[in-house]
């Protein structure tokens, strides 16, 4: 087994998706580009994501969204959203279709939830809830959301 994987059909490779625990949804354009196992957690640092992020968001160009989950190994039943990262060009439905496959891949793993902790003011509680996401675990500045399955 290689240490960074990759999928792009998640029905044929259904054991794949079983098996690991920390991957990238890539999709552009509204389709699935592939999902890159990774062997190690995606860490998030204040200063990465409020400072570097949105300069090199500038930098990149196309229709493209990569969203970095985990499941952690202290809780084997839910999925992490750890970050979410877009083009300047990305449109709607390309976010939306990277978190309709993060729904699938949780539904193959069989996750009884879906966590998230959001930082960017950008996106709203109204926009969340489109989406199914639920406050969950209310902390001072923290915007915890939960998106239970069962």
């Amino acid at each position: 087994m290689s240490l960074f994987a990759v999928t792009s059909n998640l029905t044929a490779e259904a054991d794949v998706v079983r098996r690991r625990r920390y991957g990238v949804i890539e999709t552009c354009a509204g389709r699935l580009d592939r999902i890159v196992w990774r062997p190690f957690p995606k860490i998030v640092t204040a200063l990465g994501a409020q400072f570097l992020a949105p300069c090199l968001r500038r930098l990149r160009r196309g229709n493209r969204c990569r969203l970095y989950f985990n499941e952690p190994r202290s809780c084997p039943g839910f999925l992490a959203l750890r970050y979410v990262e877009s083009t300047i060009d990305a449109d709607f439905a390309t976010v939306r279709r990277a978190l309709a496959v993060l729904d699938e891949v949780a539904r193959l793993k069989n996750s009884d939830a879906l966590l998230c902790d959001v930082t960017n003011l950008n996106i709203s509680d109204r926009m969340l809830a489109w989406f199914g996401w639920v406050p969950h675990a209310p902390m001072p500045g923290h915007r915890n959301f939960i998106k239970r399955r069962k």
